[in-house]
């Protein structure tokens, strides 16, 4: 008669968990296998990222209207599982082709979807992940030209920290661009890579398009092992009318890295930033806005600690201060950014305050089991460009896990709190699993 459970040998145990594993590990080296192929001499293969997650979000009063009093919204819920099914071609005399499928299916529907032409339920918060599918790549490169790569169509683009060029990741439907991106790394200028290229076309995380007119530039030095020295320049010049007040120019230089060990275990890490932003093309607005990003901080032992400010200036303001001829300043904005991943994941601050954004903020993150493991907390103090008038403050938390190269699980925290009637108390929760090959 076989053992119970509970009296089975520990060996015996132990040689069941390492079977167990071992099954798991050679089921996902198959999929791998059947997701990749071979063809004239290049590899292609199939793409696939299956990203299920709940989003709830409490908060105490609707968008506050100049004029009128805010309204009570419902907790919004969002169920949704979004699907992103890719097919890359081998490499045929220096060119590769992609194509790329995405669709997010809402499996519960109580929260506002935002954008213009998606489902908005008004009397929920707003979460933005539409029931939509879309084109989400698709796009032709060359690699011909010694180290250089060319890619033509619309494709995701994320340059540095995604602060002013990004894919808003963290969206089930992300932002991808039709474009031309030229991307060198420069042999003859040892550690010089630059990205050139233009923008024609914006699918947003709404599943819409914009029109634009937008040349980019970003040059990437490295500087020994000290870091690497930025510059950038960004011309977005939006061409429908309801977009020509997000039209800007913006230039700025960023020193980004972290010192080389000391005491075999110690890193200091330290970011300096300085950009300034006036209006371009057709934009309404006559403005000019300086933003500064700081941060230092240590690794050690698995434990990485920071301190940092980063501000948007507005206009010395308060309010919305005009010119004579009745015509608004505007404050340093981000349209193309990944915004999500700055001033508190609550996305109170998505679109900067008339009268700036002051960010004062720690962050601390440890990462254990082998880095599978990964533990983030976030303080934020947040204030106008004066420091003089508090718009609130924010904790933030999450914990990820990760199982090998394919799968994670997360679970995600934001709660901001504010005595300022202009805001209002908001709190976030999100449980995602991901599965991706």
């Amino acid at each position: 008669m076989p053992l119970p459970k509970h009296q089975l040998p520990t060996a015996t145990l132990l040689s069941m968990a390492i079977a167990s594993t071992t099954a798991s590990a050679d089921l996902t080296k198959e999929v791998e296998d059947a997701l990749n192929f071979y063809h004239y001499g290049s590899n292609g293969a199939v793409k696939m990222d299956l990203n299920y997650r709940w989003e709830n979000l409490d908060q105490d009063q609707g968008p506050v209207i100049p004029g009128k009093a805010p309204r009570r919204v419902e907790t919004a819920n969002a169920n949704t599982a979004r699907l992103r099914l890719g097919l890359l071609s081998p490499t045929f005399y220096d060119f590769q082709a992609y194509a790329e499928y995405e669709g997010n299916y809402a499996l519960q529907e109580d929260y506002d979807q935002g954008g213009t032409t998606t489902n908005r339920h008004r009397d929920y918060s707003l979460i933005a992940d539409p029931d939509r599918s879309e084109l989400n790549q698709f796009w032709l490169s060359y690699k011909g030209i010694p180290d250089t790569l060319i890619k033509v169509g619309r494709q995701r683009i994320k340059l540095d920290d995604d602060r002013f060029i990004g894919n808003v990741g963290w969206r089930q439907m992300e932002m991808t661009y039709d474009s031309i991106l030229l991307t060198h790394n420069n042999q003859t200028i040892f550690g010089l890579t630059v990205n050139a290229g233009y923008l024609d076309h914006i699918q947003n995380i709404f599943g819409e398009t914009e029109t634009i007119n937008a040349p980019i530039l970003n040059l990437n030095y490295k500087v020994n092992d000290w870091g690497n020295l930025i510059g950038y320049g960004y011309w977005l010049d939006y061409r429908q009318r309801e977009n020509y007040h997000k039209s800007s120019q913006t230039y700025g230089l960023r020193f980004d890295g972290k010192s080389p060990q000391f005491f075999d275990r110690v890193n200091f890490l330290y970011t300096a930033e300085w950009s300034n932003q006036l209006d371009y093309g057709d934009n309404p607005n006559d403005y000019q806005a300086d933003r500064f990003n700081f941060m230092g901080g240590v690794s050690a032992f698995n434990l990485s600690l920071q301190g940092a400010i980063e501000q948007l200036n507005g206009y010395g303001y308060t309010g919305n201060r005009v010119t004579t001829n009745g015509t608004t300043y505007k404050s340093f904005q981000t349209p193309l950014g990944t915004n999500h991943a700055f001033q508190g994941w609550a996305d109170l601050f998505l679109t900067t305050p008339a009268a700036g954004i002051r960010d004062v903020f720690a962050t601390a993150t440890y990462k254990m089991m082998n880095d599978s493991l990964i533990v983030t907390g976030v303080y934020h103090d947040f204030y106008d460009d004066t420091g003089g008038i508090e718009y609130g403050s924010e904790w933030d938390f999450s914990i990820l896990k990760k199982f090998g190269k394919h799968y994670s699980l997360l679970a995600k925290y934001a709660n901001f709190n504010t005595e300022n009637t202009a805001y209002t108390d908001t709190q976030r929760i999100w449980l995602q699993a991901n599965v991706s090959f």
